[in-house]
């Protein structure tokens, strides 16, 4: 809940003078839903990089006033849109199930869900986080066609390193993501092996390289450290 539309106007221009077109990556914006109008306008000629929606609502339309349906953001110009983020699972309480309706609408509408799971502090002390990132996986994608799955993108956030200054070093997030390759696995197969897994969890310029050369680690999700243009753009060009 950052950037309104004139800060982002300012923000776009910033970020896309220092960063040029890179064939080698995929980069996508998730801004606030007032100000993603904004945001797609300034990106009308960086094929290069993609859109989404922070949250939508599980139905297609109907009496559910301030939410915002599939269809919606994606006659908008939506192509992606977050499922199941720690924030909206932690301080806004959506379910298992609830990720799932989202996940399988975003699929009907055409847009492209990026399921997030992950462990609390308490939940990682007591040695959970494997049973707990692959119950909220496999309940997540529950809904979805072998094929749908496939085109799914899954972030794996710890909640303990979300704006802590805590971040999970290469091998933690290598081994959680070896976990969520194989629970992958058990929903299609061979095919997991192509189905992109993001790491999220205090994320910097600093150790973007590090974090994106870990094994199985195929992207970032970037929360904090994407406010700033100039740090993004850091970012957005680190290599492993």
């Amino acid at each position: 809940m950052n950037h309104g539309p004139s800060a982002a106007r300012g923000f776009m221009t910033t970020f896309l003078d220092r960063y040029p077109k890179q064939h080698d990556r995929q980069i996508l914006f998730f801004p606030p839903a007032l100000t993603f109008a904004t945001v797609r306008d300034a990106l009308h000629d960086r094929t290069d990089i993609g859109l989404g929606i922070q949250n939508i609502h599980w139905a297609d339309k109907g009496a559910f006033t301030g939410e915002l349906s599939a269809p919606i953001a994606r006659d908008a110009g939506a192509e992606y849109v977050l499922v199941g983020h720690s924030e909206r699972r932690h301080i806004f309480g959506e379910t298992d199930q609830q990720c799932a309706d989202k996940c399988a609408a975003a699929e009907r509408a055409g847009l492209t869900p990026m399921l997030c799971v992950g462990e609390t502090l308490e939940q990682r002390e007591r040695g959970e986080t494997e049973s707990i990132v692959t119950r909220q996986l496999k309940a997540g994608l529950s809904m979805l066609a072998q094929r749908d799955v496939t085109t799914s993108l899954i972030a794996y956030e710890p909640v303990w390193a979300i704006g802590t200054g805590k971040t999970a070093t290469p091998n933690d997030a290598a081994q959680i993501h070896a976990v969520l390759r194989n629970a992958l696995a058990d929903l299609v197969g061979d095919k997991a092996s192509t189905v992109r897994i993001l790491y999220g969890g205090s994320v910097t310029p600093a150790n973007a390289s590090s974090l994106l050369a870990a094994p199985n680690v195929d992207g970032l999700l970037v929360g904090g450290a994407s406010l700033d243009p100039e740090g993004w753009s850091q970012i957005a060009s680190a290599s492993a």
